[in-house]
């Protein structure tokens, strides 16, 4: 069973929200929240593994709460559920290392589908915001280039993370051990001094690795 915070200060939507989750009998939301604030105590009473934020929330937003997530909490997955397909806003959850950045006008299938892409550590953006995102990531850093150091063993790896895929899923495609293809993520991480899964895929993105 995965733990879900549901971060979302109308209580109707994440009422509805909490019912469009649980369709799934291995997701529970175990914990509410109506602003970064409360979210924030939240976790350091109880473990989640993931955390659903909307943006603009009072006391404090999503964004903020999601930065002080991945700060305490880095292997706490973060999913940004919202009205606003600004690129923006979603540039900034990337940043800030969200494992997802989704519209609320999404179906409760497209929801779980997301989540679970969120709790396997994959980069989940919906097509909407993907389309502004990925040029703006690619203008920014198309002067950028592949570090010449990466092995084509590890190039492989980095496409499989770029495209959301596990490491089980990356093992089966690679024909490698599950144990082989995590250590080979966390020396790709140390050798492009990246935090996370997260960064590896927005890395694969600016530099036109998938």
């Amino acid at each position: 069973m995965m733990s879900i915070l549901l971060v979302e200060d109308q209580v109707l939507v994440r009422q509805g929200l909490k019912m469009m989750i649980e369709t799934d009998p291995e997701l529970k939301v175990t914990g509410e929240a109506s602003n970064g604030k409360e979210a924030i105590e939240l976790c350091y009473k109880n473990h989640f593994d993931l955390v659903i934020l909307d943006i603009r929330m009072p006391e404090m937003t999503g964004l903020e709460a999601l930065r002080e997530i991945r700060r305490n909490w880095p292997e706490v997955k973060t999913l940004i559920l919202t009205t606003f397909n600004d690129e923006d806003y979603a540039l900034e959850a990337l940043k800030y290392g969200a494992n997802g950045y989704m519209l609320k006008n999404a179906d409760a299938k497209e929801l779980i589908r997301t989540i679970r892409s969120c709790l396997k550590g994959g980069l989940a953006l919906e097509d909407q915001v993907a389309a502004k995102v990925v040029p703006a990531l690619i203008e920014k850093e198309q002067k950028q280039v592949i570090d010449p150091t990466l092995t084509k063993r590890e190039l492989d790896i980095i496409i499989g993370v770029g495209r959301g895929l596990s490491n089980k899923e990356i093992s089966e495609q690679l024909f490698l051990s599950v144990g082989t293809v995590k250590n080979h993520i966390s020396v790709i991480l140390d050798k492009l001094e990246l935090r996370d899964r997260t960064q590896l895929a927005i890395y694969a993105l600016r530099h036109h690795i998938v």
